[in-house]
């Protein structure tokens, strides 16, 4: 009877099956062993590149000294563009204030909610995933920004249409045509070594245009806060020199006479001081 065919499977040498042995547990080992290696927590690193802006941490007193200018209270709105790490949404929530960070880098939105949680403010301190420059700031009564010119300048007419009086400020970097309404250096005692300056920016009332009174006229022309132009009262045209709106606050001198008052979207109101006393005045744009 014929015997079925068996294929022979050659045989290793003892040594080889060592070597082949040696091979398979060192794999499993190392299998094992990158299975239970933990993963690294994100680490920012300063410079880093990002969508808009490198990053560029401010310290510790730069942080202070911007939310102490800014004049924050826990009423406020602070919102971050480009916020990074989350420091000054933090510091802010630390004082109380609700405040909102926008950040396009995920690994920051999620290095930033954890050092919240960490400081005790995660009930305060919001991060979100997202482009600043799609961002709503409308509700925002603080912006607490570390940006290039180029940034700014691209988010002032956001800015401008804030509430009349939110406060923007900013490290070091100016908005073009915009003087910061306050200004001041940090102290050599701090721990900043470099973008040391701080810049506020008080959101000015909209005042530009034409402008009726009971007895009279006004045109005002506008930039940024300044403004000027001319009033005709009885008849009479005044020049109104080059001022600075504060917030909604308007005041001027115009033929010897001492206009003040508030910019309520398309109202003014307030005082004459003259000669004889103080007397009411109305405007309403046209």
């Amino acid at each position: 009877m014929a015997m079925p065919f068996k294929p022979h499977a050659p045989s290793l040498k003892p040594w080889a099956q060592s070597i082949c042995a040696a091979l398979v547990v060192t794999l499993a080992v190392s299998t094992v062993a990158d299975a239970q290696e933990p993963q690294k927590p994100f680490e920012p690193t300063s410079g880093q590149a990002g969508k808009d802006v490198v990053w560029v941490p401010s310290p510790p007193a730069m942080v202070s000294k911007m939310l102490e200018t800014a004049g924050v209270t826990p009423q406020d709105l602070v919102m971050d563009l480009g916020s990074g790490d989350g420091r000054n949404i933090i510091a802010a929530a630390k004082l109380g204030a609700r405040g909102i960070g926008v950040e396009f880098n995920a690994d920051m939105v999620a290095l930033s909610r954890r050092l919240a949680a960490e400081a005790g403010v995660a009930d305060k301190a919001q991060f979100v995933e997202g482009d600043m420059y799609a961002a709503d700031i409308s509700k925002a009564t603080v912006l607490a920004l570390f940006l290039l010119p180029v940034n700014l300048n691209r988010l002032a007419p956001k800015f401008l249409d804030m509430t009349p009086g939110s406060r923007i400020v900013g490290n070091t970097f100016g908005i073009d045509g915009w003087e910061p309404d306050d200004q001041l250096t940090l102290d050599q005692n701090s721990d900043c070594s470099s973008w040391c300056e701080v810049l506020l920016w008080i959101v000015p009332a909209k005042a530009a245009g034409p402008w009726k009174m009971a007895n009279g006229t006004m045109t005002i022309t506008q930039e940024f806060q300044m403004i000027k132009g001319e009033v005709t009262l009885d008849g009479a045209t005044y020049t109104i020199p080059n001022t600075a709106l504060r917030a909604d606050a308007i005041a001027f001198i115009a033929g010897g006479l001492n206009f003040t008052g508030k910019v309520r979207g398309n109202q003014i109101e307030g005082l004459i001081t003259t000669p004889a006393g103080q007397v009411p005045w109305r405007a309403s744009r046209q």
